[in-house]
């Protein structure tokens, strides 16, 4: 009988080869994860969208919150409907669920939530998948 092997520890894992090798996605093409350029690329023709829609309201000194609030409903709306915002899908980009099959309701909304906090997005793994995603059990990638 083999003996019982410890536990692995965090600094035990070996390094991916590529972003996604881990969740059995493709090195590159259709189904790899989305890099850093189309993610930052897609995020700003959604906040571009959602500036210009703030300025159909009264200026003031809420407009950076209802820009943010347009943005964050951007998400939450589209992200189910249509695979991802509209400055994902531009860019070639999908939101899915690691576990397959339709994303939901409640994914968007704890993924657009987090993100809206900012810093859950800028601590990544070695799968490039932001704290965001990684609550939501989401992978954004290449459509």
């Amino acid at each position: 009988m083999p003996a019982p092997t410890a536990p692995q520890r965090f600094g035990d894992l070996e390094p991916s080869k590529w972003p996604g090798e881990r969740l059995g996605l493709p090195a590159e093409g259709q189904r790899s994860v989305g890099r850093i350029g189309r993610r930052f690329a897609a995020i700003a023709i959604d906040w571009a969208i959602a500036t210009l829609i703030s300025l159909l309201f009264p200026q003031g000194p809420a407009t950076s919150f209802i820009t943010l609030g347009i943005f964050g409903l951007m998400q939450i709306l589209f992200i189910p409907t249509i695979g991802g915002s509209i400055g994902h899908r531009i860019m070639g980009l999908r939101v899915v669920p690691l576990t397959g099959g339709w994303i939901g309701a409640w994914r968007p909304v704890v993924r657009t939530v987090l993100l809206l906090l900012v810093i859950p997005v800028l601590v990544w793994d070695s799968d490039q998948r932001g704290f965001h995603d990684k609550i939501a059990g989401t992978v954004l990638i290449r459509a």
